[in-house]
């Protein structure tokens, strides 16, 4: 092995995950409650209209427009990415905010340790990256049983990483 090849197996990922908020419906099934919504909205607030208590369109139309504002946050918030990749040189945590904002921090693998926080009763609720004093939140958008498959992973390349040294 010469020492290209071992510089290559240096700065080769031992652990790559890229984490993004679970969302239930897609943008198709979406537009399909949104629908459903507007024509039960419209069908509801027709005998209104005909008994002439038609103030009560303008709040089915704010309680429409109130749903299509809920959607539309939780679609922009759904674009956020956490990237988690190690390697036996470093630890790169990398995030991209919904509005496009970029932030990365970058640790050293050996001075870093994975911090859970267990409920007995709700499972693996949170983790964090510990470095020197620094404590980073971590898979935060995962369910507690996708964070404890992530920790159990991410465990085993950390201590890996470790003993390579």
């Amino acid at each position: 092995m010469n020492s290209d090849d071992a510089e290559n197996t240096r700065d080769e990922p031992v652990f790559s995950a890229v984490i993004t908020p679970h969302r239930s419906l897609d943008a198709k099934s979406t537009r399909l409650v949104l629908t459903l919504c507007c024509v039960a909205t419209i069908v509801s607030t027709i005998p209104f209209i005909v008994l002439g208590a038609w103030p009560v369109a303008g709040f089915f139309g704010i309680d429409l427009l109130a749903l299509f504002i809920a959607f539309r946050v939780n679609f922009r918030s759904a674009k956020r990415v956490e990237e988690v990749i190690l390697t036996p040189l470093e630890l790169l945590l990398r995030r991209i905010g919904h509005r496009g904002e970029r932030s990365e921090r970058r640790f050293n693998p050996l001075w870093t340790r994975l911090d859970r926080e267990d409920d007995d009763e709700f499972g693996l609720q949170g983790l964090a990256i510990v470095s020197r004093g620094e404590r980073v939140a971590i898979a935060a958008d995962l369910s507690p049983a996708e964070r404890e498959s992530f920790a159990q992973e991410f465990g085993e390349a950390l201590a890996q990483v470790k003993r390579g040294h």
